[in-house]
């Protein structure tokens, strides 16, 4: 199942005193489930950017409470540095990381924004995917003059904030305004090389870049700037729309680089930039010889980077995710001038809780010992999963033999497909394992709760309730996942790769086996269930889906059988 994860970039007015910096960090971090990133003051901009995520409602509590806190210790009154700026906090987006748009965190920073204003009276602006006006998705519109200006601006209705606008006060001199919202994550990224000419670097940014070079006089070098009615430069557009670049020359490793900000990574993801760097650099005689991330990436990242590559070779890109990010490694040079450690620079494995054992993470033997315990969990619900996932694994296999089998070159594309589609099953029925013991782990902790009086029994016989039809759920939610096998192995037995076909055959028996053992577990738990309805409701449709599985199995082996 896919996180969900968005990053908050606040920006606080105040770069000089660690005491203050401190009790607004700390005041983010009483988020529990919050992972601070980054704090970097700066003491002449007198500003410190600081960089935490999490899951979003969290991520959204944890900037209130940092709002709140700069404005108990901040006095925009006393504030002076040479970054512009608006308020105590001067801007705040978020930013979706994983599993979460960007249009539903331009609602979250618009709800922050009413909340700022409302309870903490402190005046809000909206600005980048959360702007209510056009003109206010730039940050610049919204900042327009600075503390300064909110005097004059504060209560005109063309100019005041999108949230708590009303005349200036003293609440509005001391805290200033905030400006919320919501931008798309920015990679920063420098492409390696092998030349020491900070003037070829500089044309091959000016390539691809969304702003260009400045139109000359005979389209020579030599020429004059050509210039508008306005007098303003006209402007060759680059061919990399939500770039910005600038080539340079790197003491440190004896080389120049085209250094570039990614701003719309859904229109130009890392891949494509490179790419193009790449080709734009050949047309100059000049090579990419590998790539330096600067800061943090999001997982999808380097896995969008990865499946486009293994594309390009006609390669099945169903294969497991640390080979997928190992081949986007390797195609971009990111261990070029040193290693590249993905634990150490994509957020998602950053923020990993791994204090917690998981029994995907055992060995074979490792699970088998542990389940062999005197441990009641893992037990049926949790192996049930994992011969399922042995299942799609299985199937997975013979996808990705066949797309790379050269009778199969004009269908490679066909198989891969398959094998992607195999390989999201697998990881899907692999989270049930650890899943269905949470599931029982649930009921176990019910048992601990207190029953002295009414209240105590009334809330922990809701709570057995709850767990109950949960340990229900899951074990049905392994049947409807494992189900959906079946098409795979029957593609497989029919199309695939002749020579595995009793993989697939063997596939099919551990799916049926996974759904069999999972109703086993949706029955003895739905006997728990006060709520009768809803288990006989849970029941049917695990008997309705065991059917059309032993139908299912019957048809695959008799074609199994027949091939062999």
């Amino acid at each position: 199942m896919e996180t969900r994860i968005i990053e908050c970039v606040p920006n606080f007015s105040e770069g000089r005193d660690p005491e203050k910096i401190k009790q607004i960090t700390d005041a983010i971090c009483s988020v529990k489930s919050i992972k601070l990133l980054d704090v970097d003051p700066g003491e002449a901009t007198n500003r410190t950017v600081v960089t935490f995520v999490g899951a979003p409602e969290d991520v959204v509590e944890a900037a209130f409470r940092g709002i709140r806190k700069a404005a108990e210790v901040i006095d925009m009154r006393q504030h002076h540095g040479a970054h512009p700026r608006m308020g105590a906090t001067d801007v705040c987006p978020l930013i979706p990381v994983a599993g979460v748009t960007l249009e539903e965190c331009a609602e979250l920073s618009r709800a922050l924004a009413k909340r700022v204003a409302d309870e903490l009276h402190i005046p809000t602006y909206c600005y980048e995917a959360a702007a209510f006006r056009p003109e206010r998705k730039n940050l610049a519109v919204c900042r327009e003059g600075e503390y300064e200006a909110l005097s004059r601006k504060m209560g005109d209705e063309e100019k005041g904030p999108d949230f708590g606008n009303r005349p200036f006060d003293e609440d509005a001199a001391r805290t200033g305004a905030t400006t919320i919202g919501a931008r798309d994550f920015l990679i920063a990224v420098n492409y390696n090389l092998n030349t020491t000419s900070t003037r070829r670097a500089n044309a091959i940014a000016f390539d691809v870049r969304e702003k260009g070079r400045p139109m000359r006089e005979g389209g020579k070098v030599t020429g004059k700037p050509v210039k508008d009615a306005d007098g303003k430069p006209v402007m060759i557009p680059g061919t990399l729309k939500g770039t910005k670049a600038i080539g340079w020359f790197i003491d440190e490793y004896g080389i120049a680089q085209v250094s570039m900000n990614i701003t719309d990574i859904a229109h130009v993801p890392l891949h494509v930039a490179f790419d193009e760097v790449c080709k734009k650099a050949d047309e100059r005689g000049v090579r990419v010889t590998g790539t330096e991330i600067v800061g943090l990436i999001p997982k999808r990242t380097l896995i969008d980077a990865g499946k486009y590559f293994l594309r390009k070779q006609h390669r099945s890109v169903g294969i497991p995710e640390e080979e997928i990010i190992r081949i986007a490694v390797k195609s971009m040079g990111l261990d070029e001038l040193k290693p590249f450690d993905p634990r150490e620079k994509v957020i998602e494995y950053l923020i990993e809780d791994t204090s917690k054992k998981k029994l995907i993470d055992l060995t074979a033997r490792g699970l088998a010992e542990e389940t062999a315990s005197e441990s009641p969990a893992p037990g049926g619900g949790s192996i049930s999963a994992y011969m399922g996932a042995l299942g799609a694994a299985l199937g997975t296999m013979v996808a990705n033999l066949t797309a790379h089998k050269a009778a199969y070159d004009d269908r490679w594309e066909e198989f891969s497909d398959v094998a992607e589609e195999g390989q999201n099953l697998m990881d899907q029925l692999l989270f049930l394992v650890d899943e269905d013991t949470e599931a029982f782990n649930r009921i176990m902790d019910v048992f601990a709760m207190p029953k002295k009086t009414d209240e105590e029994k009334a809330a922990r016989a809701q709570a057995m309730e709850d767990a109950t039809l949960y340990a229900t759920q899951v074990p049905l939610r392994t049947m409807e996942t494992a189900f959906k096998v079946f098409p795979l192995l029957r593609k497989m037995v029919d199309d695939g790769n002749q020579s595995s076909i009793t993989d697939a055959g063997v596939g099919t028996l551990a799916v049926r086996a996974a759904i069999r053992g999972a109703f086993l577990n949706v029955k003895i738990n739905a006997a728990g269930l006060k709520d009768r309805a809803k288990a006989e409701e849970l029941i049917a449709r695990g008997a309705e889906i065991e059917a059309e599985a032993a139908r299912l199995e019957s048809e695959i082996l008799a074609d199994v059988n027949a091939k062999i």
